[in-house]
């Protein structure tokens, strides 16, 4: 009536213990990487918000993106469109 089954629990609780440890870890980092981000992550006000065209505008020509000509093209451009147009 005895079952001599003890070496697979011998082979399967290491692999148990490999998974429990393993789910730990994940859990830990995906907590901490959430709370972490320092409000520029996703899920933040500010990343939500999109830019509007003139501040994108204003970005582009201030990264050398483009030039004066092309920066003041765009801006002429942008204040003769209606409010709220995409």
């Amino acid at each position: 009536m005895y079952w001599n089954g003890g070496w697979a629990w011998m082979a399967f609780m290491p692999l148990v213990w490999i998974v429990l440890i393993g789910l730990v870890v994940w859990a830990v980092i995906h907590l901490v990487h959430g709370h972490s981000s320092g409000g520029t992550g996703v899920g933040t006000r500010e990343a939500q918000r999109r830019e509007s065209p003139q501040e994108i505008l204003d970005r582009r020509f201030a990264s050398g993106e483009i030039d004066a000509d092309a920066y003041s093209e765009a801006k002429k451009r942008l204040a003769e469109r209606p409010p709220g147009a995409a």
